[in-house]
This record gives structure tokens, sequence and C-alpha cells, in this order.
């Protein structure tokens, strides 16, 4: 069973450790490329803020794996 990874600003993506997911805090569009590029393979669902997906773009984020949902507005 795969894992659960959220990257974005800290205020947003911190909360969800409390559920057992992997935090990745990123507040630039540099860190939040860096952070997806260094996902453990292990990862199959990744929860991206609305600010992290602009900086990821549609072309990562349409991808096959991980799965990846962008949090509401």
């Amino acid at each position: 069973m795969g894992t659960v990874a959220a990257i974005g600003e800290r205020t947003k993506v911190a909360p969800l450790a409390l559920a057992g997911v992997s935090v990745l805090p990123a507040e630039d569009p540099e860190r939040v490329r860096e952070a997806w590029a260094a996902l453990p393979p292990d990862v199959t669902l990744v929860i991206v803020t609305p600010t992290a997906a602009d900086a990821l773009g549609p072309e990562v984020l349409d991808g096959v794996r991980p799965l990846t949902a962008v949090m509401p507005v």
C-alpha cells in the first residue's frame, strides 16, 4: 500500500500531518518542483495546494502516477 504526501504552503498542508500525511512545505514554485522531484516511490497520492498546482503545471498534474488532488480554494 502506498503513502500520501502533501505539497504547498506550510499553513495549508501542516494540519494534514495529523492524519499521517507526509507534509512537504513549499512556499515558492522552485521549492514546489523540488518537493515533487523528491517524492519517494511509495507515494501514491499527492495533495497539492492551488498555488503548488500552478507551479507544477497541467503536464505534471495530468500524469498517471502518482494520483494528484488539488485542495479546494
